[in-house]
């Protein structure tokens, strides 16, 4: 019910009493007054929340490559976030690796590098979310213009490194993360378990298989 309409039905029931009247829309308005500042100040705080969380440029360079190789990190690209909290470009680099800083609006640690060639896929990816797509709408869309041609994909394998960890094992003056895990994925289209011999199910410990095969598939 809108607020109008109570005003109206609270009047209407009372309309002997115009004080009564008068002292309920008063009161109302100031209910909604309080509220609606409310809820500025808790948006405005979760604002300011997050900017308080956005390290370092150098630091979330030096925390993003951790995911590359050794031989790759000094000269990798680095995506992340600028003092506003816009994603952006932190480090262009000289060799075909990008690398994904951690995400100051999520919990834990995540941070991922990945070949040039799989950008179109990831900045996709990434583009679909900020539209408040959900993952599997984000995948079925991706999927269909996989197919179709306007989204492209490596015509050969290309690596995915994510490397994740708890927020208490970090430092965020070093950028230095202990206890971490490492998973790799596979990138190559139309895959299959025919083609490859891999399982399309989790097996073994460490043994790679085929996650979406026949479509995109990655091989973790």
């Amino acid at each position: 019910m809108k607020i109008r309409e109570l005003i109206a039905i609270l009047c209407k029931e009372n309309s002997s009493n115009s004080d009564f009247c008068i002292f309920k829309v008063e009161y109302l308005k100031s209910c909604v007054m309080k509220n609606l500042t409310f809820v500025f100040l808790v948006m405005f705080s979760l604002s300011v929340f997050s900017q308080n969380k956005i390290l370092p440029a150098e630091v979330q360079i030096k925390t993003a490559v951790l995911a590359a190789p050794k031989m790759f990190r000094d000269s990798a690209t680095v995506l992340g976030y600028n003092s506003s909290g816009k994603f952006v470009t932190l480090r262009k680099g000289t060799n075909h690796l990008i690398c994904l800083a951690d995400d100051p609006n999520k919990g834990g640690i995540s941070i991922a590098c990945y070949g040039e060639e799989l950008e179109p896929f990831m900045s996709r990816g990434r583009q679909l979310i900020a539209e408040g797509k959900s993952e599997i709408e984000k995948r079925e869309t991706r999927k269909k213009e996989i197919d179709n041609g306007s989204l492209k994909m490596p015509s050969e394998p290309s690596i995915l490194y994510v490397v994740t960890g708890e927020e208490k094992d970090y430092d965020p003056e070093t950028g230095h993360l202990g206890n971490s895990r490492i998973r790799y994925a596979i990138y190559k289209p139309y895959m299959t378990s025919e083609s490859t011999g891999l399982t399309t199910i989790p097996d073994v410990p460490g043994m790679p298989w085929l996650m979406e095969a026949g479509t995109h598939p990655r091989t973790l």
